[in-house]
C-alpha cells in the first residue's frame, strides 16, 4: 500500500504528466492508494497561491476520486513525538510538514512514494520509493 507525497500527485496534474508514473498508478487498485491531509493541504495551498479555481477543482477530483486521505491522528502523533526527538538529537531535522507526512505513513505502515527520497531516507523504518526517476 502506498502513500503519495505532494510532488508525485502534482506530477499527475501537469499538462504533460509523467507517463511512467501514470502507468504505474493505473496498476495500483484504489483501495491501496493513500495520501495525507498534509499533502492535500499543500496541494490546496498551491492552488490558492495561483488563485486558480480550476486547479483547486482538479486537486479535489484527484484526491477524492481514487485516494484515501489519512489524517494526522493519534497513531501518527505517537510516531511523530519520538521521531522528531530522535531526528533532532541526531542533527537530522526534517521540515514540519514532511515529518508529519512521514509519521502518518509510518503509523499506517505505508510505503511513501516521493521524488524526495534523499530527504525522507533519514526517517528510520520508513520505506521510500521514487516513481518519478
Amino acid at each position: 500500500m502506498y502513500c503519495f507525497d505532494t510532488d508525485v500527485l502534482s506530477a499527475t496534474m501537469r499538462r504533460e504528466p509523467h507517463l511512467p508514473l501514470i502507468r504505474r498508478l493505473a496498476q495500483i487498485p484504489p483501495p491501496r492508494q493513500f495520501t495525507t491531509s498534509i499533502t492535500l493541504g499543500e496541494l490546496l495551498y498551491g492552488a490558492a497561491r495561483r488563485d486558480s479555481g480550476r486547479l483547486r477543482a482538479r486537486v479535489g477530483e484527484l484526491v477524492h476520486g481514487a485516494l484515501t486521505v489519512l489524517p494526522f491522528d493519534e497513531p501518527a502523533a505517537e510516531v511523530y513525538g519520538p521521531l522528531r526527538a530522535l531526528l533532532e538529537s541526531e542533527g537530522r531535522r526534517l521540515d514540519e510538514p514532511d515529518l508529519r507526512i512521514a509519521s502518518i505513513a509510518l503509523a499506517a505502515e505505508l510505503t511513501l512514494v516521493t521524488a524526495d527520497v534523499r530527504h525522507f531516507d533519514r526517517v528510520p523504518g520508513l520505506i521510500v520509493e521514487n516513481w518519478l526517476a
